[in-house]
């Protein structure tokens, strides 16, 4: 069975660059989302820099806090500002 391109070509998150991009969501962004009430959602990864606009983490509520769920790449991904 061929591979779809868009697979072949995809880029990858390294465990570094998860790492990186938790850390920075649980800094800059939870207490955002805590503001807001969020419960869980997607949001796109551009707070950790311009290299990363284009990735998403899904989210969900954890005890007090979030925790991410999962990773994805979407080209068409654009940064929502939670700036409140």
């Amino acid at each position: 069975m061929p591979v779809k391109e868009e697979t072949a070509t995809r880029p990858n998150l390294n465990e570094e660059d998860r790492f990186m991009i938790s850390e920075l969501f649980q800094e800059q962004v939870a207490g955002k989302l805590r503001k807001l009430h969020a419960r869980s959602g997607v949001i796109s990864c551009g707070f950790a820099g311009e290299k990363y606009r284009h990735w998403l983490i899904q989210f969900r509520s954890a005890g007090s806090g979030f925790e991410i769920v999962d990773f994805d790449f979407d080209e068409r991904a654009e940064d929502l500002g939670l700036d409140l």
